[in-house]
Parts: C-alpha cells; structure tokens; sequence
C-alpha cells in the first residue's frame, strides 16, 4: 500500500504515468465513468477548500464513485476528544481512500502510519502536491513538455506550493527559480532547497532564490504566484505584508520580463491587486482556470493509480 504525502517520495517515472493517465482521463472521460464503482474516499478537512473538496468529491462522481465530507470544526478528533490514530484506523474499516488537508505535516505522517488505505495529502503547512501535479498537468498542456523549461514563482516563498513547486520542477529537469523578499519569513525552508537542489542536479534542473523579481522572471516559460494572505495569516499583517511583498507583484511589467509567450499561473484563490494585477490574471497569458479544472483530472489519476490492484 502507498500513500501520496510528498511528490519527493514518488520516482519521477511514476508521477510521469500519472500525469499521462490524468491527461487520458481528461481527454476521455466515459472510459473512466465506473472506474471508482463502489469505491468511497472520506475527506478530512481542518482547512476550509473551494477547489480541494469539489474537485476530489466531483471526480469520485464522475468516476462512479462516492465521497464523504468530514468537517474536523465539528468533530471529536477537531475536539481533541479522538486521536489521528483512532481516527484514522476507524476510517480505514468503511472506505478505501482517505485524503486529508491538515495544518501541520507531522499529523499527515501519523495518519499515513497509521491508516489501513491510502492516505492523499490535501495539502499541510509543509507541501501541497496535490496543487503541483495539477500545475505539471496545465504546463505539459500549453508547452508541449516540462523538461527544461524555467518556472518562476513570486512572492511569499516559505509556503507549501512553493515548496510543492521546488520538488515537482525539480524532479522534472526544470529550472525553478523564486523571487522573494530576504529573510526566513518569507524564504523557502533550507531543507527543502537542498533537498530539491540534489534532486535537479540528478534531473538537469535547477532550483534557485534570488531578491531581485526582474532577474528571477527574465526568460520564464511560466510565471507563478500565490496568496500573500493565506488561511493561517492573521489578518492584521495584511498592511505590513502588502509593503514588503509589492516588489513581487505580477504584473504588465515583470510579465514582461519573461518569454513573450510566457504562461501565468496562480493556484487560487487571487486577490486581484496584491499577488497580481486583474490584467495580468484577466488576460490571454492567464491559465489559472485550466488550472483549476486539472485539480480534478490529475486527483483522479493520483486516486486510481492508489488504488491499482
């Protein structure tokens, strides 16, 4: 049995059959319509999703297939009234799948220790490889292949789909390269660089931080950017992250530092005017929406290739 935690546990060769399968189900879809006949996933959620929980829960459905919504706000293990191991033991006896999106990493990793399914990472404080293989999904769409081409990712930089993104380009022989303002608070952690660092050098890519968004964006193929507010991030820091993460903007400008035929992505939700500009997200190079829609695609190939035999 296998879990899906973190696209680094994965060869490449293995996460490469699931994006061909996602992109197969995609393009044929009544092929796959009894695929999960019988099956049921329970979701566990203790972070709200728009995207995350409809595109797991529809993509059952339209693999014949049933999901369960489990709210952690609501419950005893939310309570702390049950264990993750308990919790997660019960679960194993009524479904065959569990995908869980938790705030810490370390109660991902309980889970999957403990669970008698496969456990799929929603998404932690550590990594979201969920997002990431949806995005590999959309490049290999629009460029044609993945190999080589040079992601550029703005903004803050210590979060989980930057560190998703460090890993699945890695991997994947692109060059990734962050933009972010100096410091830890908004860098990527240190063992995820060196980690994804030995990782390119196997792969022929490359992953690099730089303080300077015009040189991180100068060639991209693809431009990428991310909340500055995300779920955990008090509101009252908003004044003082806008003015330190403003030189990270996507906008006309640093878009224009990149290929002219350069992609723009963003794993949403967007605040038009903070992480981007609306014209930047609203326009022809914008592919957040096919994006979106390959959340399902790729969760479905993640699912089926779980559970094979």
């Amino acid at each position: 049995m296998r879990h899906f935690i973190a696209l680094k546990d994965w060869p490449v060769e293995e996460l490469a059959a699931m994006l061909d399968l996602a992109a197969e189900i995609k393009r044929n879809p009544g092929a796959y319509e009894d695929a999960m006949r019988r099956r049921v996933l329970v979701m566990i959620f203790e972070k709200p999703s728009l995207r995350t929980r409809l595109s797991f829960e529809t993509g059952m459905c339209k693999m014949g297939g049933d999901a369960i919504y489990y709210d952690m706000s609501t419950s005893p293990l939310g309570a702390g009234k049950e264990t993750i191991e308990d919790s997660v033991k019960t679960v194993s006896r009524y479904a065959d799948l569990v995908m869980a999106r938790l705030m810490k990493h370390e109660n991902m990793l309980a889970m999957a220790k403990h669970a008698g399914i496969p456990v799929i990472n929603g998404m932690t404080d550590y990594n979201h490889p969920c997002q990431i293989m949806a995005d590999l999904l959309t490049i290999s769409e629009k460029k044609g292949r993945l190999a080589g081409l040079t992601l550029s990712y703005f903004g803050d930089s210590n979060n989980n789909v930057t560190h998703s993104i460090l890993f699945g380009g890695a991997l994947f022989g692109m060059h990734v390269r962050v933009g972010c303002p100096a410091g830890e608070k908004f860098s990527p952690r240190p063992d995820v660089m060196k980690e994804a660092s030995a990782i390119a050098a196997k792969s022929g890519g490359s992953v690099a931080v730089t303080h300077d968004a015009a040189e991180a964006a100068r060639g991209a193929d693809v431009v990428y950017t991310d909340s500055w507010m995300s779920y955990h991030i008090p509101k009252d820091q908003l004044e003082a992250r806008v003015k330190t993460l403003t030189p990270y903007q996507v906008n006309s400008a640093l878009m224009k530092q990149a290929k002219p035929d350069a992609i723009f992505m963003n794993c949403l939700p967007a605040m038009r005017g903070y992480e981007q500009t609306a014209e930047v997200i609203d326009g022809p190079q914008s592919v957040v929406f096919d994006e979106a829609e390959n959340r399902m695609h790729a969760q479905n190939a993640i699912m089926l290739k779980l559970l094979e035999g």
